[in-house]
């Protein structure tokens, strides 16, 4: 069993775990997001670590069940798989039901023995999701534009939305020169617009809007000859 220290101040420091007898007690923070998804849908979320000191072990674990899962492990609903080479793994859970699945849950690394939360989420089961997106998959090319429409329910109509990286958790929330963000009014949805892409753009995002959020994995290929 593991429990929580207080969080650092810094949001990009991984938080300290210390062994005692509760589980994981649950924290606030920057990391204090809400994900909601339908009944029977499924889920990839991204748990990035240190790419310069990358952790011996990685898992994920969930307060419902105390139950750590190691990266490279698949069971029949859940899959957690280690991708070295992006500094990062993914957990899918599939055929999510809100009396199995609702809860916290946290990436977590271990390294020199000493383990460390570097992502906290509460998952909500329900059949109106407070943010979501036609795809969790979107791709552009390079130098091009890519577009995503972020949807929420009517009580987020006056929350603050944004697009942030899970990453660096940079979030932008309103227009700069390559992210651009407009609330569609009276369509109880918000679009992202990326222009001047880059390779580097490449990676997992999130729509939010208060503290519920979605996420959006973005491909960047590089140009082909012809391309406009």
């Amino acid at each position: 069993m593991w429990s929580l220290k207080m969080p650092h101040p810094n949001p990009s420091t991984p938080y300290e775990m210390s062994e005692g007898t509760g589980g994981v007690e649950c924290y606030t923070g920057w990391s204090n997001h809400i994900l909601t998804i339908k009944p029977g849908g499924s889920v990839t979320i991204p748990c990035h670590y240190d790419e310069k000191n990358p952790p011996q072990k990685k898992y994920w674990f969930s307060d419902i069940t105390k139950s750590k899962i190691y990266t490279d492990t698949t069971e029949e609903n859940l899959t957690v798989i280690d991708h070295p080479d992006q500094s990062l793994f993914t957990v899918t859970i599939r055929n999510l039901q809100s009396s199995e699945h609702d809860g916290d849950y946290y990436c977590a690394v271990e390294t020199e023995g000493k383990p460390n939360v570097t992502y906290e989420l509460r998952l909500q089961v329900q059949s109106a999701p407070d943010v979501s997106v036609v795809s969790s998959s979107v791709s552009g090319h390079e130098d091009g534009n890519v577009s995503v429409q972020c949807f929420y329910s009517s009580g987020y109509q006056n929350k603050l939305k944004q697009w942030c990286r899970y990453k660096d958790q940079s979030c932008y929330t309103s227009q700069n020169s390559s992210v651009q963000i407009s609330d569609d009014d009276g369509r109880s949805s918000f679009t992202v617009l990326m222009t001047g892409l880059r390779l580097s753009d490449s990676g997992w995002y999130f729509c939010s809007a208060g503290e519920a959020l979605n996420p959006v994995h973005l491909t960047v290929t590089e140009a082909g000859p012809g391309t406009s």
